[in-house]
């Protein structure tokens, strides 16, 4: 990892009093959580931070520690339904970071994104100093160019690209994902122990197809486990046929903090690639990853949690970016059984149901 310069002696006095900084987010739900990390380094060392993200993100972006302010914009360069650009959009946008007055930037990306649209909407703005990972040519719009390490978790790379910005987690801050608090959920779970089963994903290829997960969460319940289905607002059907008569059915019945609580009070977390994994994480539930190949699992596993991960990993798809399952049969996911699933669970949870008996592939053999 290279750096290519350090904040200039512009921005030197307003670091020193503390800078107002933003960090930059603009993918979904998932992505903002896994900058939580960064966003804290941040926050200590700023006066105030703020984030911009996208729409998919802002809900989890209100549950970060250290954000005093959001902003959100549906990117065209980034949103998976993406918007035609504006030019009054994206001037609105510019007027809107320049009210922030801010001092310092950083643009967090994917490793397969380029942070360059953005950095070039910041400087439009205003901004003196602005950092990124990038494999591009900055030209002036970057002064800091950071290179991250190959195949490195998209964590552990946001918040080395803080530090690489002379940021740095405060005393006692371990580094793990982590929310701002939730409520407890257990008038709506019930109070006997449970997991939780999230079928859905805003990339169908990252998970479980329906039949596959319902099949899942019927064998959980015929060896003893109690079963909570989750989803968001638009997947109440989704969750109704997964559940069936064997499951809790929570579907359209939370938002994503109270949806947090939900996962906090559960023994573990069967969920695919999606933004509830990370959730989980950040709320310290061991999760059961059902991790499709299409990208690349060093750097989009749960975070510093117990998980085990639950996939074909050699299947054709892998390293795709496939949105859609291009494989007929969906093999990487749904052909793991329920003997798998079961013994997951028994090693996450210590091997008992919610009777405490045992629970693993003789369970079901």
């Amino acid at each position: 990892m290279t750096a290519e310069s350090a904040p200039t002696n512009a921005t030197a006095a307003a670091t020193a009093a503390g800078p107002r900084t933003l960090v930059v987010r603009l993918d979904s739900a998932g992505d903002v959580l896994l900058a939580g990390p960064a966003v804290r380094a941040v926050a200590a060392g700023s006066s105030t931070t703020a984030l911009l993200c996208g729409p998919r993100g802002e809900d989890a972006g209100r549950l970060l520690p250290g954000v005093d302010r959001l902003l959100v914009y549906d990117a065209p360069w980034v949103s998976l339904t993406p918007p035609e650009p504006r030019r009054d959009d994206v001037l609105a946008l510019v007027e809107r970071i320049a009210d922030g007055r801010f001092d310092r930037a950083l643009v967090l990306a994917s490793y397969h994104q380029s942070p360059l649209p953005a950095a070039l909407v910041l400087k439009m703005a205003g901004i003196p100093w602005i950092g990124a990972d990038s494999e591009h040519y900055p030209g002036s719009l970057l002064q800091l160019r950071h290179r991250r390490s190959p195949y490195r978790h998209e964590a552990a790379a946001a918040l080395e690209l803080a530090e690489a910005a002379g940021f740095a987690l405060p005393e006692g801050d371990n580094g793990t994902l982590r929310v701002a608090g939730h409520p407890d959920m257990s008038a709506l779970t019930g109070t006997e122990p449970y997991l939780v089963v999230h079928p859905g994903a805003a990339v169908p290829a990252r998970t479980w197809s329906p039949e596959r997960a319902s099949r899942a969460v019927a064998a959980l319940a015929a060896a003893g486990h109690r079963v909570v289905v989750t989803g968001g607002a638009g997947e109440a059907s989704l969750t109704r046929r997964v559940a069936g008569d064997d499951a809790l059915d929570l579907g359209g019945r939370t938002g994503l903090r109270e949806l947090a609580g939900v996962l906090a009070g559960a023994r573990a977390v069967i969920v695919g690639n999606t933004g509830p994994a990370h959730l989980a994480a950040a709320v310290g539930t061991p999760v059961i990853s059902l991790f499709a190949p299409v990208v690349s699992a060093e750097r989009w596993l749960p975070y510093r949690v117990p998980h085990l991960r639950l996939g074909r990993q050699d299947s054709p798809c892998a390293d795709s970016r496939a949105r859609l399952c291009p494989v007929a049969g969906h093999p990487c996911l749904d052909s793991i059984t329920d003997q798998e699933v079961l013994a997951a669970v028994a090693a996450l949870t210590g091997g008992g149901n919610r009777h405490g008996a045992p629970v693993g592939p003789k369970a079901v053999a």
